[in-house]
């Protein structure tokens, strides 16, 4: 175990873009299991071989910032959904985008045509609820 610590000294390890990498090359093994094309367990092999390339590297700083990277596109990507989600289950607002800014403007429904006022860019515009 010793000897295991002290060749880790100064490399990466594991984190969470690793442990997606390893969780997708599963998936792939398995899939492989049912589809039988060896294309699959050649990019199952190449995922796994660049996983272990990652965990063994003593670049600490560029393998923190892929991971660095892969958390903020996870992020951005759960808060579309969430965003979308949300927006579904407002029965009672209208979302609407400015035409000229692009921000998001919530108003109520039912309301007949109705004038927009952008609070960021300042510009008017009309819509029906």
């Amino acid at each position: 175990m010793n000897g295991f610590r002290r060749f880790m000294n100064g490399r990466y390890g594991a984190d969470q873009l690793g442990r997606f990498l390893s969780f997708v090359a599963l998936i792939l093994l398995v899939i492989n299991l049912f589809v039988r094309n060896y294309i699959l367990l050649i990019i199952a092999g190449v995922i796994i071989g660049y996983n272990f390339y990652r965990m063994f590297s003593r670049d600490v700083s560029r393998r923190s910032e892929e991971n660095g990277k892969f958390l903020t596109f996870v992020y951005n990507l759960k808060r579309k959904f969430t965003s979308a989600k949300n927006q579904a289950a407002d029965k009672d607002h209208c979302i609407f985008k400015c035409p000229r800014c692009k921000k998001k403007l919530r108003v109520p429904k039912g309301k007949g045509t109705i004038s927009i006022h952008c609070p960021q860019c300042g510009m008017d515009f009309i819509k029906r609820t």
